[in-house]
């Protein structure tokens, strides 16, 4: 008899107990399953009070283009947690991380006069190539640094990338006090294009992001060696992995990814606070993929969870603004799931 059949003979009855046994097998299920509870919940939230249907699923439509418009960004940064946390790490980085490339990207497109390229007459489109490729390569340098740290010089993972969140941001502000910005507007049309009447770009890049990566997690060597590492690392190694190699590129394409989520922000925008931009994605993208089903210990997840982790996370910020509970208590609720994921993902071990 299969592990998981006992389990399924063993589990105590009761619709509580069953879901928990069900989220055991899947993770993916019951993850869902409290997606569909949130959004019914939510749509009486929202209320009926319309002309008509059409005039509710409008109203309900957008609701939803703007929960994961907003949304998309630490979204990105998410999928990207998700390969760090698989591999049996963790990357406290990503906020400072994309106020660092933010930087950088917004100094090289600088529309003013002083500006490093504008000075040089490269304006426009070539500006904006050279900017976003500056970005991506300064999001794999900061991710290739973390990886070695972690990987060749065996600093632990929260160390490492603490120490990382705490350079990147103090050093940009630093930098950034007595340089002028001004985004182009033309940039912003990366972002803000309008896709039949609504703004929709932000959201077709992180479904596009997520495909490629479920791909990459699911039918790929690299990928397959992410989760062997993160289940055994010693078996891993044994087994012919280069184990450093992988955990380096698993940071690598963290920051890869936290270079792109600056780019929306930047071109949402067309500004950057550099004392708050990317402030709490850490913890937002790490909820997501504890709530999407990962474990925190390495070796189990998946992106499609990790998506409907952000999803859950997002509609229940939502939710509660509709509700009326204070911003500072939303973070509270944010905690309490996080909890009781990973109290959940304890059962399993326990089982």
């Amino acid at each position: 008899m299969s592990e998981k059949a006992a389990r399924r003979q063993s589990a105590p009855r009761g619709f509580a107990k069953r879901l928990i046994a069900k989220w055991q097998d899947n993770p993916l299920y019951s993850t869902g399953a409290v997606l569909v509870i949130m959004i019914v919940v939510q749509t009486f939230a929202l209320g009926f009070n319309y002309p008509s249907f059409s005039a509710w699923f409008a109203g309900w439509g957008k609701n939803w283009i703007n929960i994961l418009r907003n949304n998309a960004s630490v979204g990105i940064v998410a999928v990207g947690m998700a390969f760090v946390i698989i591999s049996g790490g963790i990357d406290l980085a990503v906020g400072s991380t994309l106020v660092a490339v933010g930087a950088v990207m917004m100094v090289l497109i600088n529309g003013n006069a002083n500006g490093l390229l504008t000075a040089i007459g490269v304006t426009g489109v070539p500006a904006f190539v050279v900017g976003i490729a500056a970005a991506l390569a300064m999001g794999c340098l900061i991710g290739f640094i973390n990886g070695f740290l972690v990987a060749r010089s065996k600093l632990p993972a929260f160390i490492a990338t603490l120490g990382m969140m705490k350079i990147c941001r103090s050093v940009t502000q630093q930098f950034m006090q007595t340089v002028g910005v001004k985004v182009p507007r033309e940039f912003t049309a990366i972002a803000n294009t309008q896709i039949g009447g609504e703004i929709i770009l932000p959201i077709i890049y992180w479904i596009v992001i997520a495909a490629i990566l479920v791909v990459v997690a699911r039918k790929t060597p690299f990928g397959r060696h992410v989760y062997a590492i993160g289940s055994n690392e010693r078996a891993a190694r044994l087994s012919g992995i280069n184990v450093e190699r992988v955990k380096t590129l698993v940071y690598v394409l963290s920051g890869a990814l936290v270079a792109v989520a600056a780019v929306i922000n930047i071109a949402r925008i067309g500004s950057m606070d550099y004392a708050n931009a990317g402030s709490g994605y850490e913890m937002d993208a790490i909820a997501a993929v504890v709530v999407g089903g990962t474990s925190m210990s390495g070796g189990r997840g998946s992106i499609v969870g990790t998506v409907l982790g952000m999803l859950i996370i997002a509609v229940m910020n939502n939710l509660l603004n509709l509700i009326g509970v204070p911003p500072f208590l939303r973070e509270a609720f944010k905690g309490l799931i996080v909890i009781v994921a990973v109290l959940l993902q304890k059962k399993d071990k326990a089982s």
